[in-house]
């Protein structure tokens, strides 16, 4: 094997299709795509539930509106 060749066939004769399959299989396992996927949105109902993020705003939360 010379230094370029990435996998060889050891046993049998692949057609043109065959290898054609396996190099396709194995580029789409280890493609990365080009821009990261953003987080998953939170609904509305589970950010009701979590705190405000600001100074203080757990004491707020019991003060009437």
């Amino acid at each position: 094997m010379d230094p370029e060749t990435k996998f060889s066939v050891v046993r049998g004769t692949p057609t043109a299709e065959e290898v054609a399959a396996l190099v396709g299989a194995l580029v789409s396992r280890t493609a990365t795509s080009g821009a990261p996927t953003p987080p998953p949105r939170m609904s509305a109902w589970v950010r009701s539930a979590r705190p405000a993020g600001r100074p203080g705003s757990w004491r707020d939360s019991g003060l009437p509106r």
